[in-house]
């Protein structure tokens, strides 16, 4: 293999400009992760999924199932056959993306403005949430016991800079105080206690006093669009990591209505908090997925024994947003690999372990590129740049099950608003069907 072969792979994609489509109608409806995880689950029950839950008695018999936990979703296809020794062939991403979310008590204001009070979630680029039409969305707890889905997808909050005539140094260098600088604006008048979530509660069409706690998160209101004069991009909200969640969801309902049986179990894993280091119960680093496993070789009248030989034979692809080459800072990337948007998938690797994979790794990689007759690129850091890190690592360690990192290649990552090719979506949702199926 050549030095340039083994950064870049090509072949003839057969790009389906429906996937994508589809891709931002999805992200259109999962402003939160709590909405990402409901439609994603209304595209597997449209699949013969079922929804399980995690305090019934689950059974052995073949199909699929999934299991929500707040922004997290587990699914799984058992096929005919299926023993309680059976491996696992697991797609790993996450629902959460960085933004500002609203805090316990939301209302505050100065000079005759109302505002809401914003704490920082995950690793926001400051400004790129500055002068943007903001919507909320997220999820109110009641006093009942139940839990309800709000979105409002309309101008209601926004950011706004300081003028240019006040801060003659701004285009010189840009500082945003986190708790001074980043408060929306949504009205004037003195502050009222009470009236956002009053609000929140009325475009939910729930009661403001039956409403406990709440899970509020802003949005950008403008709309996913193709961007170029072939309209070759994609520029949309949460792709990082929408689009692995939503592959994923199309890779795993398709490999389920395929006629062929697969000889291990296919399995999507959408996790939330990804982007503050996966702590909770619906991260990676608890204990969800494993669980997931473990019960379902029980349910197949498994051992200790047969948990452990289906875990040795479980592979997991760790599916999320890298770094595509930006022409304007083409210095902060490792030269010898250049990723491009619509090159295909991304391999991700990283010798630290900041990125789970490894040569074994690579070749399953590969081996589901070739399978699906699409291009893929490695992506290596640069090594004067810091690296980030996935749920590749972790489920790695936490499951001690063999790890693959991939994605796809973007400029803006965690920006408000990213880009990426608009051929890659489907390019990796083939790679990923090809994986699961194989």
């Amino acid at each position: 293999m050549t030095p340039a072969a083994a950064s870049t792979h090509t072949a003839t994609p057969a790009f389906d400009r429906s996937h994508t489509d589809d891709l931002i109608a999805y992200l259109q409806s999962s402003p939160s992760p709590f909405h990402a995880v409901a439609e994603a689950a209304a595209r597997l029950e449209k699949a013969g999924f079922r929804q399980v839950e995690e305090t019934a008695a689950w059974d052995a018999a073949p199909g699929g199932r999934y299991l929500i936990r707040g922004g997290a979703l587990i699914a799984w296809y058992v096929p005919e056959g299926a023993t309680p020794a059976t491996p696992f062939r697991i797609v790993g991403a996450h629902t959460d993306s960085p933004n500002l979310r609203v805090k316990p008590v939301p209302d505050t204001g100065a000079d005759g403005w109302r505002q809401v009070a914003v704490e920082i979630y995950g690793g926001v680029p400051l400004n790129t949430w500055l002068d943007r039409d903001l919507g909320l969305s997220g999820r109110l707890a009641l006093r009942d016991g139940r839990v309800v889905l709000v979105r409002i997808d309309e101008a209601l909050l926004r950011v706004p800079q300081l003028a240019v005539h006040l801060d003659r140094s701004v285009n010189e260098a840009l500082t945003l105080d986190r708790q001074r600088h980043l408060t929306p604006v949504w009205g004037l008048g003195e502050v009222d206690e009470g009236s956002l979530i009053a609000y929140v509660a009325a475009a939910a069409g729930v009661a403001e006093a039956d409403v406990v706690g709440w899970d509020l998160m802003v949005h950008d209101v403008q709309p996913p669009s193709y961007l170029g004069r072939d309209r070759e991009l994609l520029a949309a909200p949460r792709l990082d990591n929408l689009l692995s969640v939503h592959a994923g969801t199309a890779a795993l309902a398709a490999v389920a209505a395929a006629d062929a049986e697969p000889d291990h179990i296919p399995v999507l894993a959408a996790f939330d908090h990804e982007e503050t280091g996966s702590e909770s119960d619906t991260g990676a680093q608890g204990p969800l997925l494993g669980n997931v496993l473990d019960r379902s070789v029980f349910a197949r009248g498994g051992t200790q024994e047969d948990r452990a030989r289906a875990l040795a034979g479980t592979i997991c692809l760790s599916s999320d947003m890298g770094h595509a080459v930006h022409p304007n800072y083409s210095e902060r990337h490792e030269p010898g690999h250049r990723p491009l948007p619509n090159g295909g998938p991304i391999l991700k690797v990283n010798v630290n372990n900041r990125y789970a994979t490894n040569a074994t790794g690579r070749a399953v990689f590969a081996a589901a590129c070739e399978k699906a007759g699409v291009p893929w690129q490695s992506f290596v850091s640069n090594n004067s740049v810091p690296c980030g890190t996935t749920i590749g690592p972790i489920t790695a360690a936490r499951l001690g099950i063999a790890t693959v990192d991939c994605g796809v290649a973007a400029l803006s990552m965690h920006s408000a608003r990213e880009l990426c090719g608009a051929d890659d979506p489907f390019l990796l949702a083939a790679a990923l069907k090809a994986f699961l199926e194989s």
